[in-house]
């Protein structure tokens, strides 16, 4: 059975209990009223023959009819010793003759003649006519035919009433669960359609802010999610296949170059003079140095495109004095100096400390000898700024793209990664980057990331190891 059914069904269910309980009470209240209502005509009768005595009994009725509410037509008197008379033989009601001898008050019985109901009251009173004035008890009859049939009525008319009330709700439940249920199975048809189409743009609409509601914004928002999700990993993909078609095209040319001198070397190596031998065994020297900065670039490229998962709170300062440390002992023509505050960040330190490095190297890369490279660190993040040449304008919008060289570097080694991969380590832990030029010319770059904040617990003379800061 679908939800819609058990739901009108349930609506049925419930409506018709409802019915038939309230049919129950108000067939009984109203039952009590009448029964009443012939008690009270019994007791004010009863009064009347106990003030007046067989007087009262032996005179005709006079007024309205016994179903109107008149007097009893039918009476019979019971003596103390068990004898009865009255105008009509009666059964005798079961402690009629305890009331006659003064052992047990009035009380009303139903007594059925000939298949008729009536509703009696017997009470204690004294008789003078056949009796002698002893006294006897007295028990007056009033048909219940009338209330019979009201009843009767009142019956047939609540039987109709369930009835018409419980088809009612069937009807309204399936009509009412049909405007409910109408979100979920819209629900139902986008969950559908997705699963045929593979199309995560599909949305439901809200109706209400209802459990419905609730449930078909959850959807929504669980949808966003996954289409985010798969838009980031086609992204990926995207981008790993660029990376891939990239780095085969950059790496044909060391190796074709390679290639071509190691060829030269086997088949003219005797021919040649010391001179060309040695230039020869130089170029495959720096070329072979060329491909392992690159192989070791595109690793670490397809390697930061794995989420952080081991990430730690870290010392960025230390991490810069050591990079800068490294820079003095490659490039020692170049004058590096740092002003370095204690800061702490949360992060990865290989990544981090490679990101700066490659920062640090593009710097000195760019600076005539004697040049001079200022590094600060503070809780905004990194500067690296050169007195070289600058960036050409045209280049600063792709200074961060994969395997790009700007003007000023087509002329020297690299791979064009260096940028790319700080770029990459900045968005990985909440951070960017960005290039510019300095007013007196050079490049600056700023490595900003937003987890960063002073250390409250490093002392501003603490040495730093393996680095002197001027």
């Amino acid at each position: 059975m679908s939800l819609r059914k058990r739901l009108a069904w349930v609506a049925a269910s419930a409506v018709g209990l409802a019915v038939i309980l309230v049919s129950i009470v108000c067939y009984m209240v109203v039952r009590g009223q009448l029964l009443n209502q012939v008690d009270d005509a019994l007791r004010a009768q009863a009064a009347s023959v106990q003030s007046q005595g067989q007087r009262a009994l032996n005179q005709p009725p006079v007024g309205p009819p016994v179903s109107a509410g008149g007097p009893a037509q039918y009476y019979q008197v019971v003596a103390a010793d068990g004898s009865t008379g009255g105008d009509i033989a009666l059964p005798l009601p079961p402690g009629a003759t305890s009331v006659a001898m003064g052992q047990a008050g009035q009380f009303f019985s139903n007594v059925q003649i000939d298949g008729n109901q009536f509703r009696g009251l017997t009470f204690p009173a004294t008789v003078d006519a056949n009796f002698a004035g002893e006294n006897g008890a007295v028990t007056l009859l009033r048909p219940l035919a009338p209330v019979q049939r009201i009843l009767g009525t009142l019956r047939l008319v609540l039987l109709l009433l369930c009835a018409g009330g419980i088809g009612l709700a069937a009807v309204l439940g399936r009509l009412a669960s049909r405007r409910v249920l109408a979100p979920l199975a819209e629900v139902a048809q986008t969950a559908q359609h997705i699963e045929e189409t593979e199309d995560l743009s599909s949305r439901i609409r809200v109706h209400a802010d209802d459990e419905v509601g609730q449930l078909a914004t959850r959807f929504n928002a669980m949808i966003e999610r996954l289409q985010h999700s798969r838009d980031a990993l086609d992204e990926s993909v995207r981008a790993q296949r660029q990376l891939v078609a990239d780095a085969s095209h950059e790496l044909r040319t060391p190796i074709t170059s390679l290639r071509t001198n190691i060829e030269v070397l086997l088949e003219q190596g005797d021919a040649l003079s010391d001179e060309d031998r040695r230039r020869l065994l130089a170029d495959v020297l720096e070329q072979s140095e060329e491909l392992s900065g690159l192989i070791g670039d595109v690793i670490e490229l397809a390697r930061g495109d794995l989420p952080i998962t081991t990430a730690e709170d870290i010392q960025l300062d230390r991490i810069v004095a050591e990079s800068v440390a490294r820079a003095r002992r490659d490039f020692p023509h170049v004058n590096f100096e740092a002003t370095l505050e204690p800061v702490i960040v949360e992060g990865v330190p290989e990544r981090l400390a490679r990101a700066v490095n490659n920062l640090l190297n593009n710097a000195a890369h760019h600076s005539a000898s004697g040049g001079l490279v200022e590094v600060t660190v503070d809780p905004s993040g990194v500067r690296v700024r050169d007195h070289g040449t600058g960036i050409d304008e045209a280049d600063l919008p792709y200074i961060f793209d994969r395997f790009f060289r700007g003007a000023n570097s087509r002329h020297r080694q690299g791979s064009g990664l260096g940028l790319a991969i700080v770029r990459q380590v900045a968005v990985q832990h909440g951070g960017s980057v960005d290039a510019g030029n300095g007013p007196d010319g050079g490049a600056i770059f700023t490595l900003r990331l937003p987890a960063a904040a002073a250390d409250p617990l490093a002392r501003a003379d603490a040495p730093y190891p393996e680095a002197i800061i001027r």
